[in-house]
Order: C-alpha cells, then sequence, then structure tokens
C-alpha cells in the first residue's frame, strides 16, 4: 500500500449536507504528487514561536488545527543545519536524529484527525547570523543582508559559498529530508522565499557569481532545481515535496524571454516541485497587517502562476470570507487556500464552513500580534483566540469548555475586549451570565479605535462576540447601565468580574523611561479627546510615548481633518513598536501622505502660551514648536474606583460574592492582553490554579553533536 493509499484510508468522506452548495467546492481533495490533502485547506508554514524546546505545546497548537478541519497543517522554519541558526529568534531544527522525536509528536497529533503534515525545510543564507553556532553565514556572492532594525542587526557577515559548500547544503538537505521522512511528514519544503538562500540564488543583487549558478536565469534557478532534485531522490515517492517561493521582486524585474523573471523562474521549474507555496518578499508585504493590506493583497502578484504551470498551487491572503476563498479557485488563481494567521484566529474556520456555520468564524483581524510573537521569541498569541498557543499549557481548546456542575450567577461590569471574552467563555461553561455596560453600545476601546483611519477590521473582535452572546439565553446584557456598589450588591451574582477598562493620562516621560509628572493644561488631551470630538485648534503636537499604533493612528486621524500635526516620540522610530507586527514601513508612509512632521528620540518638557519646550533625549539639543494643542499618548492608569468600593462594601456586608479585576482594569496592556485575561479568568470558574504545564524538550540521555561531523561534507574544513 503506498502512502496516498494509506492516508486515503484514515478519512472518511467530509459530510456536505449542511455546507452552503458554493462553498462545497472547498472540501475536494487535492492530488499533492504522491498523497492526497483531504479538503483544499492549507495551512502554510508559519512561525509559532514552538520550538525543540516545547514540543508538547507545539504538536497541541498545530494538532488543533488538523481538529478544526485543515487538509494540510504545516511548521513553520525548520533549520536543516548549524549554519541556518536563527537565534534568539524562535527556530525549530533537524539538525541531527535527536531532533526527530519532537517533531513526531508533531506529525502524530496531525495524523489524528486525516490531515497531512508538512515541514518548511529551511536555510536562511546570508539572513541569519549563527549567533549560538558561530559558523559562519552562507551567502551565493557573500552578500550581506544589511537589516536596518537592531533586532536583525548583527556583525558576522556570510562567506562566499564554493561549490563544496553548495554540494554540503544539498547534503544537509538530504539528511534533514530523511529525518523529516522518519518523522512522519508527508509533505517536504524547499524555502527560496523571505530572503533565505533559494532566494538569494534567484535574485541578481544577491548573485553575482560567474559559474553555473550565476548570471542568467536559467544559472540562477540551478541550485533551487537541485534542491528541489535531492528532496524528490530521498523522498523516494514517500512524500510530497513543495517549493516555497516568493516571487514580488522577480515580477518586478523584466526579461528578454518571459513577461518577468517570476514568470521565467516559474515556467523553468513548473514540472519540479509537486506543489508550489507563492509569496511575497518581505514580511512587512507578505504578512501584511489589515491597517494597510486588505484580504487576497498577494493576488496581484501571484495570478498567472496557474497559468505557467500544472502542479496545484497554495497562497495566503489573510483569507477570512468563504466567498472570497471560492473566487480564488473559480477564478484559477489558487488550487489549495492558505491560512496562517487565519488558521490561528479560528482552528475551526474549515469545519465551520462545512457545517454551513459560517456566521461563527472567529475571523482575523490582521493586527498581527502573532508576528510579534516571534519578534519577542515566545509562543504565539493572538487577539481573537486567546486559546493559542494555550492547547497543551492550559489545556484551553478553542471550541470545547468544561461545564459548570453549579450554574451560578457571573455579573460582568464592562462591555469591553475583556468583559465580552470573560462573558462569552463562562456563558459557554454554563453560567447565568449578566453583562453591564455603562456606554450605549458594546466594545470599549475596540469600539472607538475602530472608528479611526485603516482600524475598522479591529471592530471583530466586539462583532464576533457581541453576536456569539446574542445567541445564548443565559445572558442578558444591558448598555446604559452604570452600576454602583450598592446595586452590584443587590444583584446577588455569586461572581462579580470588572472589566472597567483603564483611562490615558497627561503624564509626561522622564528620561528615566518612565512617566513623569502630568502636564496639566486646558490645551492638553488625551486619546479619549480624541474619540470624543474636543481636540481644539489647528496646529497639534502629537506626543507618544506608548511606542504602539495609537499615536501614529491619531496622527493620521487628525491630518485628515485638516489638522497641521507634528509628531515627537523619545523613541528612535514613529510607532516604535509596530516594527513587531510589520506596520513600521507603513505608518511612515501613511504619515508623509498626511504632511505629519516627525521628531524621533524627542521629549515633551513643557508647554505654555502657545509654545511647545522640546529636546533631543540624548544630546538635550533644545526644540521649541509653535502649537495650539497637544495629545499625549504615554501612560494609562486603571479604572479601579468601582473595585475599590466594592471591595469595602463587601467587607462591611461580608459579601458571599468573589471580586475580580479583569482585563485593563487589571494591568493596562494591548487589547490581546485584555482578551486573554477575560478567557482566563472565565476558565479559571471551573478549572483549577494551575498557571500553565511547562513543557521539557525531548532529549537523549546523554548529549548529542548539534551536526554529526561525518554528515558535514567538506564544510567545516573548506
Amino acid at each position: 500500500m503506498d502512502k496516498s493509499e494509506k492516508k486515503g484510508s484514515l478519512w472518511s468522506k467530509e459530510d456536505l449536507s449542511a455546507c452552503h452548495p458554493s462553498h462545497q467546492v472547498l472540501f475536494e481533495p487535492i492530488q499533492i504528487g504522491p498523497v492526497v490533502a483531504r479538503n483544499r485547506f492549507y495551512q502554510v508554514p508559519h512561525a509559532s514561536g514552538m520550538t525543540e524546546a516545547n514540543p508538547r505545546v507545539r504538536a497541541a497548537f498545530r494538532g488543533t488545527k488538523a481538529e478544526g478541519g485543515w487538509g494540510v497543517v504545516s511548521t513553520g522554519a525548520v533549520s536543516i543545519h548549524p549554519s541556518s541558526d536563527d537565534s534568539p529568534l524562535p527556530f525549530a531544527r533537524l539538525w541531527s536524529d535527536a531532533d526527530v522525536a519532537s517533531h513526531a509528536m508533531t506529525t502524530e497529533a496531525v495524523h489524528q484527525h486525516g490531515s497531512l503534515a508538512a515541514v518548511e525545510l529551511w536555510h536562511g543564507g546570508a539572513v541569519v547570523m549563527n549567533r549560538t553556532s558561530r559558523l559562519p553565514p552562507l551567502s551565493p556572492s557573500g552578500i550581506s543582508w544589511s537589516a536596518t532594525h537592531i533586532g536583525f542587526m548583527g556583525q558576522h557577515r556570510p562567506k562566499k559559498m564554493t561549490e563544496t559548500d553548495i554540494d554540503a547544503v544539498l547534503q544537509w538537505q538530504r539528511l534533514a529530508t530523511r529525518r523529516a521522512l522518519d518523522a512522519g511528514f508527508d509533505i517536504l519544503y524547499v524555502y527560496a522565499g523571505m530572503g533565505y538562500l533559494g532566494y538569494e540564488f534567484l535574485l541578481p543583487e544577491y548573485n553575482h557569481r560567474k559559474d553555473g549558478y550565476g548570471g542568467a536565469l536559467e544559472n540562477r534557478v540551478r541550485f533551487v532545481r537541485e534542491m528541489l532534485e535531492v528532496t524528490r531522490d530521498e523522498a523516494g515517492g514517500r512524500a510530497a515535496v513543495a517549493l516555497r517561493i516568493s516571487l514580488e521582486e522577480l515580477r518586478a524585474k523584466p526579461t528578454e524571454h518571459y513577461e518577468s523573471e517570476a514568470h521565467g523562474v516559474v515556467s523553468l521549474l513548473s514540472d519540479v516541485p509537486d506543489l508550489w507555496d507563492v509569496k511575497m518578499d518581505s514580511s512587512p508585504t507578505d504578512c501584511g497587517a489589515s491597517r494597510f493590506r486588505p484580504e487576497g493583497a498577494h493576488e496581484p502578484i501571484i495570478d498567472f502562476v496557474k497559468t505557467v504551470t500544472d502542479r496545484p498551487v497554495v497562497g495566503v491572503g489573510r483569507f477570512t470570507s468563504p466567498e472570497t476563498m471560492v473566487s480564488q479557485i473559480r477564478r484559477g488563481v489558487l488550487d489549495l487556500i492558505g491560512g496562517a494567521r487565519a488558521s490561528i484566529a479560528d482552528p475551526f474556520l474549515p469545519v465551520k464552513i462545512r457545517e454551513g456555520r459560517s456566521d461563527e468564524i472567529r475571523e482575523c483581524i490582521g493586527c498581527n500580534i502573532c508576528i510579534a510573537s516571534w519578534h519577542d521569541g515566545v509562543p504565539v498569541r493572538c487577539t481573537q483566540n486567546a486559546t493559542a498557543g494555550e492547547e497543551w499549557r492550559r489545556g484551553w481548546h478553542p471550541e470545547k469548555f468544561v461545564k459548570t456542575n453549579t450554574p451560578e450567577r457571573l455579573l460582568v461590569i464592562g462591555g469591553g475586549p475583556a468583559g465580552l471574552e470573560a462573558a462569552l467563555v463562562a456563558a459557554r461553561q454554563g453560567f447565568d451570565v449578566m453583562l453591564a455596560e455603562q456606554a450605549d453600545d458594546w466594545g470599549g476601546r475596540v469600539l472607538q479605535e475602530s472608528q479611526l483611519p485603516g482600524m475598522a477590521t479591529w471592530r471583530r473582535v466586539r462583532d464576533y462576540r457581541v453576536w456569539a452572546l446574542s445567541q445564548m439565553g443565559n445572558v442578558s446584557m444591558f448598555t446604559n447601565s452604570k452600576l454602583h456598589a450598592e446595586e452590584i450588591d443587590s444583584v446577588g451574582a455569586q461572581h462579580i468580574a470588572l472589566a472597567t477598562g483603564a483611562h490615558w493620562t497627561r503624564r509626561l516621560y522622564s528620561p528615566l523611561e518612565i512617566p513623569a509628572e502630568s502636564l496639566d493644561s486646558p490645551q492638553v488631551f488625551t486619546p479619549e479627546d480624541v474619540y470624543a470630538g474636543r481636540i481644539s485648534g489647528d496646529r497639534i503636537l502629537v506626543f507618544d510615548y506608548d511606542n504602539y499604533y495609537l499615536g501614529g493612528v491619531i496622527s493620521e486621524h487628525l491630518a485628515v481633518q485638516g489638522k497641521i500635526i507634528t509628531y515627537a516620540t523619545p523613541a528612535g522610530h514613529a510607532s516604535a513598536w509596530t516594527f513587531m507586527t510589520n506596520e513600521l514601513p507603513f505608518v511612515y508612509q501613511a504619515l508623509a501622505r498626511q504632511g505629519v512632521t516627525i521628531h524621533t528620540t524627542t521629549n515633551l518638557l513643557n508647554f505654555a502660551n502657545g509654545r511647545a519646550e522640546l529636546e533631543n533625549l540624548f544630546n538635550r539639543t533644545p526644540l521649541e514648536l509653535e502649537i495650539d494643542s497637544i495629545v499625549v499618548v504615554g501612560h494609562r492608569e486603571p479604572n479601579d474606583v468601582l473595585y475599590q468600593e466594592l471591595m469595602s462594601c463587601q467587607q462591611r456586608s461580608n459579601g458571599q460574592f468573589s471580586i475580580n479585576l479583569l482585563g485593563d482594569a487589571l494591568a493596562p496592556g494591548a487589547i490581546v492582553h485584555a482578551v486573554h485575561s477575560g478567557h482566563g479568568f472565565a476558565r479559571s470558574l471551573v478549572g483549577d490554579e494551575t498557571i500553565y504545564l511547562r513543557d521539557e524538550p525531548i532529549v537523549p540521555v546523554d548529549p548529542m553533536p548539534a551536526f554529526p561531523l561525518s554528515e558535514e561534507s567538506k564544510f567545516f574544513r573548506s
């Protein structure tokens, strides 16, 4: 029995009786070389922050997606050799046999639900700094990646690859393929995108070689071809071979024989891989935030691929709408619908479409907090899905909830992201939930911020939860309901959760890198004043040391209204932390379009009589600006007055109810933190007090070489 027959025997035909007829095309099986994907839903390779140090966390994270109906579930980047060492950023390895067991846990979890497991075998080339292995990075011509962000900077420049080095990389790919097969993977990748080694051979900017691997396009594809061929040869029909390739820069290059070099590369390699996985060249364009990239934004670059090859093609585009997915298939853009962020936000997206429950999809908002997780070097987080990364650590399942044996009453005060999430999870666990919000609509800060430029998609955090709560019979929801301590005490709830949010202050910034004294003046405002339309004057200074998106978005918002905006920050960039979410280049573009003047490494000292006093944070060079008003986007403080009153009330009356602060009222943070806080609180109502399980790597009894020297060819000695 061959592998495709064996895999096929694991699957029963998917029941489409409840699926909308127009969506059924998404559930057709697709042949990929020697294996068959049970449907067109393909979780493409994406970083998870889960290395061999977290094998159980990783297996549960990927396995949950297979359970949710993704026909193919892929790893993130899996290094084939210590010369592809991305530390301290998290990456996986298949350097030696010691790494096989941890990956086998993932393939077993994926296969348990009848899905195929794919592995993204990866060599980073000149992009990695090899900080831990201390081996010289590899580059076709010694061209380094001269990153402009300190997190990616390094001083270890790459070596020019000799043909011996090329032979060594091909051998490492062969050995990694062997180990991937031992681990149980069904689809094996060659990676030629995002600046990594295969990409470097394809692009003339990186590849200045004069031998058979450089010069003409036919030569520049040779390395990628050989990587594919050695992978196929070692796989021997036991697994499919996929090519992941970036096409943005190649498509921009005209050529004599093809419409573009992208057309040429796909034509020259059209029948070599079993699957084409097509994408953009840089993380900001490939995984663009919703503020700047709509659903399906890749199509203008990758739309030609299926006209050049008869092999199946998968691509991404932050697809959340079944209609968009079907359109991609019907119009011949893609054969398989790739999902990375969408599969994190809702691992059960395919099941919900199959069962005719598309309204229940927890749609990705494109905030890219998941990508920030990788930059931070931690397991993946998600604003929409608090269970992402917590499937094994805390035992949280995105669709399954432990029912309470005592359906007590829970009163949640505050209808922002934390309160909505707490109410929804508690209701799904069987509690009698009352939700009260003092404003006239739900959403809290999400509702306010989603009215700013580019932020409309973020409203999905509110809309999904309000809709889900409205479908439940054990939930009562009240807006325009500001409750006082005595009223709360009389409700008779056994549990009270205060999700009353936080408020922005007018505090300045100290060179000690902490909030300083408040700047109290009639013309000094906060973001709440922006939402309420209370900003006066034409010349506005936005002073931002929050460093995330809000200061930049408020600057854009006020500029659109015709205000003359100056943006100042003590940080080195405008909205500096948006580098972590792939937004930084587009923040600068947006501010430039609106004529916003930017001052970085600049601190605000004082404001009086229409003059703002600022100075450079490091050399103290003074700067004075004539302005009408200031918006300070810096420090937030919890709205916990009601909590203090309730605690006093409880002590006086010996109340028999629990009181908990949630979200920003507990500790101000990003929306992802508020949602996670609300979710964790609700789960704790029926769970234990364990923070989380600590994962451990699977290691041999005795230490093993990072990569056996016998497998090195002559790399270390060349």
